[in-house]
């Protein structure tokens, strides 16, 4: 399916499928709940790239599913003269994805845009969703004030350094970069295609209205990175008082990517939240 030098146990769990339309690249491992992994929407973000360290780890829990979006990783990645690349087109397809596979009711994981994208079709079909993750998610106006942030992400320009940035801009003080996954993130902008995807995609309103927030009554978990300059902490302050449902967790030390960044106490978390009934 790819070039990528995937190892062999994720070349066995690679997939595809039509869902709204759109050849949709997934890996899927695993028995039992259905768990859905959405990456964000930064140049170079893929199932692959967000979720490699969690998987296998998910896989003993769940029938964990990480997908690439429309514009992203191995899915198609249409013209933007015919497709709109908007949140409600992602909405739509993450739907058409679940409705498709039948997986309802899924648990659904998202970071940033796929934060976003999950959000979104829990806010339109609640019944498609058993419970909701939100980490470093978009969806609500409340950012960083500091330009300097912004700035760094707008020169992002296709060349590996400008990648080493965009990486170092996401990420806590604390993360290395592994120059292989620099690498995968940098080969996956090459392609014209989705080169121009991403063009349409960095334009688009991530953000909700609050009251339709609020009236996501699916239990949920906002996971925060203590050094997030992209989803600050106020955002998800936000998320916790207009969701009635709701608990918090922050992780020290990381930033925009905590399932990259602390992967270890990342699906611990999770996986106790999905898995159990807090009160």
């Amino acid at each position: 399916m790819t070039n990528w030098n995937l190892p062999a146990w994720a070349e066995e769990a690679s997939k595809t499928v039509v869902a709204d339309g759109v050849e949709t690249h997934y890996f899927e491992l695993g028995e039992g709940q259905p768990l859905i992994l959405i990456h964000g929407g930064g140049p170079g973000a893929d199932s692959w790239g967000n979720w490699q360290s969690c998987l296998r780890e998910y896989a003993k829990s769940f029938r964990v599913i990480a997908m690439d979006m429309p514009g992203f990783g191995g899915s198609a990645k249409p013209s933007p003269d015919v497709y709109p690349y908007d949140q409600a087109s992602r909405n739509r397809h993450l739907i058409a994805f679940i409705e498709t596979l039948g997986l309802a009711p899924a648990n659904l994981i998202g970071n940033s845009m796929g934060g976003a994208t999950a959000l979104g079709v829990t806010i339109a079909r609640p019944d498609l969703v058993g419970k909701l993750v939100l980490m470093g998610s978009a969806g609500l106006a409340v950012n960083n004030p500091d330009p300097s942030v912004k700035e760094k992400l707008k020169q992002y320009d296709y060349t590996l350094e400008s990648m080493r940035t965009v990486m170092q801009t996401m990420t806590g003080s604390r993360f290395e970069i592994d120059e292989q996954l620099l690498q995968h993130r940098h080969s996956l902008m090459q392609e014209p295609s989705a080169q121009a995807a991403i063009v349409r995609i960095v334009r688009s309103d991530l953000t909700y209205p609050e009251d339709a927030i609020a009236s996501v009554k699916t239990r949920t978990l906002v996971v925060a990175g203590k050094e997030d300059k992209i989803a600050v902490p106020a955002r998800n302050q936000r998320y916790l008082e207009l969701l009635e449902n709701s608990w918090g967790v922050i992780i020290p030390h990381a930033g925009h990517w905590v399932m990259m960044e602390a992967p270890e106490v990342f699906v611990k978390i999770t996986t106790e939240f999905l898995t159990q009934n807090w009160a």
